[in-house]
């Protein structure tokens, strides 16, 4: 049974000024998360905007992480979609093309009516990519499905055989304690809420999949340190400052704000698309400001380390 331990980054979309894709910027994007020392990426998921993209977008993204990884780290592929059928030939693509396992979440507009109903839609998903671990991805804030999860644990167990675990994504602590001692630890449930992080490390999580590793992970890790160490106060305290850089990306849209601190960093990514909309000139500078009044740049070791132009970050696929 597959257990991740450490962090894995969920990948923002990349694109050119017109919306199109910018595969060339992946292989930079991927050699940034290795020097960061995250565990694997997670895309095509909720920050990679998988929803607004194609499944042939989806497909050529995939293949652009698995080819710039070449197995150093982990390559979860989102494979959720509205329509069981299309999710189905995304998860046998990224079984072809070489990825570590699935990750899909529940239908969103025709929504599954009870767990037993979610558990045959996951099945019949998983069951196009056998040969990889399956994670059902929770995230009942944006999909509006919010079931038991120890009943989908269960109900999986027989007609799941590839399942994996949960990328477990809702504040529900109590639940995902549950989950993670579910028949003695048996699946692998990774957490989904950076902000909560060490919450979830007190109750035994292992491993994290999260946006703001993709630009954080180094404080991350050391929380996850710190914790280890038996040093909790001083992981609640760098927790609490990830908490305040959280909050400054909660005044505007999040996945649009959190593209505008990879800029400053040097990582631009282009463009978000409709209906998310990328933040103003005028939004991007009242961001900057908040991050730095609680210091978050400072914590993060300044510009130094980051690229401060996007040179290098272009390379041909």
């Amino acid at each position: 049974m597959m257990k991740v331990e450490g962090l894995i980054a969920a990948t923002f979309g990349a694109f050119h000024e017109d919306g199109s894709l910018n595969l060339s910027l992946i292989p930079g994007l991927v050699e940034k998360l290795i020097g960061d020392g995250v565990t694997g990426v997670f895309i095509c998921g909720t920050n990679g905007e998988g929803p607004n993209l194609t499944i042939e977008e989806r497909m050529a993204i995939a293949e652009a992480y698995v080819r710039a990884v070449n197995k150093r780290v982990l390559v979860l592929v989102h494979v959720g979609h509205p329509s069981i059928a299309e999710s189905r030939k995304l998860a046998t693509h990224a079984a072809a093309i070489g990825a570590d396992a699935i990750s899909a979440v529940a239908a969103f507009y025709f929504k599954p009516g009870s767990v037993q109903n979610l558990v045959n839609s996951m099945a019949a998903i998983a069951s196009a990519a056998p040969s990889l671990p399956f994670y059902y991805y929770h995230v009942p804030a944006l999909t509006g499905v919010g079931m038991d999860m120890i009943d989908f644990l269960r109900l999986s167990e027989a007609v799941i055989p590839n399942l994996a675990g949960i990328k477990y994504t809702a504040a529900t602590i109590f639940e995902y304690h549950a989950c993670v001692n579910y028949k003695g630890g048996k699946y692998d449930i990774l957490y989904g809420y950076d902000e909560m992080l060490l919450s979830a490390l007190a109750v035994g999580a292992k491993g994290a999949i999260g946006s703001t590793y993709t630009f954080a992970a180094n404080l991350y890790l050391k929380v996850m340190a710190l914790f280890r160490e038996g040093r909790q106060q001083e992981a609640q305290q760098l927790q609490l400052k990830l908490v305040e850089m959280v909050r400054c990306i909660l005044k505007y849209s999040p996945i649009p704000a959190q593209k505008a601190i990879m800029e400053i960093l040097g990582y631009d990514l282009g463009p978000c698309r409709l209906p998310l909309v990328s933040l103003t000139v005028q939004e991007k500078a009242g961001l900057r400001s908040s991050l730095e009044e609680v210091g978050f740049f400072d914590l993060l070791g300044g510009f130094s380390s980051y690229k401060t132009t996007n040179d290098k970050l272009q390379t041909n696929v």
